[in-house]
């Protein structure tokens, strides 16, 4: 978690709750369990809430693997097969190369199991900020958590 008020990986109520952990081969590992709360259509997840559970894999990764303080730039997913209310999405995530600035990284979540089938595949531009960006735009003392949270979790 790098932020307890985060969306994705913060304790928020209604919130994703998702955590992650760094694999083998610099790839991290995400879970993310739809719930009733998230659905859509009767029965299955929301496109838009599964763009934003990728959202936080692929931000925990560039974060976890290049130390770099970034925002999301472009998030591009692709939705290949219905993801029901009660799956799990096991999600995998890779940086895949830096440009200046740019921070390029993917990520696939597939059903049920590490090995079920692929039901989402994701690609995003993340961009290196300062860390003033936080508190420019955001919260006055969102970078006095944001430190705090990097003490708890070097």
């Amino acid at each position: 978690m790098h932020y307890d008020r985060c969306f994705g990986c913060g304790e928020l109520d209604g919130g994703l709750h998702m955590r992650s952990t760094m694999g083998e081969h610099a790839l991290v590992h995400s879970r993310f369990t739809v719930t009733e709360a998230h659905q859509g259509a009767p029965g299955l997840a929301h496109g838009g809430l599964l763009a934003c559970a990728f959202d936080e894999a692929i931000g925990s990764t560039v974060g976890n693997v290049l130390r770099r303080p970034s925002v999301t730039g472009k998030l591009e997913t692709d939705f290949v097969r219905p993801v029901p209310v009660g799956s799990t999405l096991f999600i995998t995530a890779k940086v895949d190369g830096v440009a200046g600035r740019k921070l390029y990284a993917s990520a696939e979540g597939r059903l049920d199991t590490e090995d079920g089938p692929v039901a989402v595949r994701a690609r995003a531009l993340f961009v290196e900020v300062a860390l003033e960006h936080f508190t420019t735009h955001g919260a006055p003392d969102a970078l006095t958590k944001l430190k705090r949270a990097e003490q708890i979790n070097p």
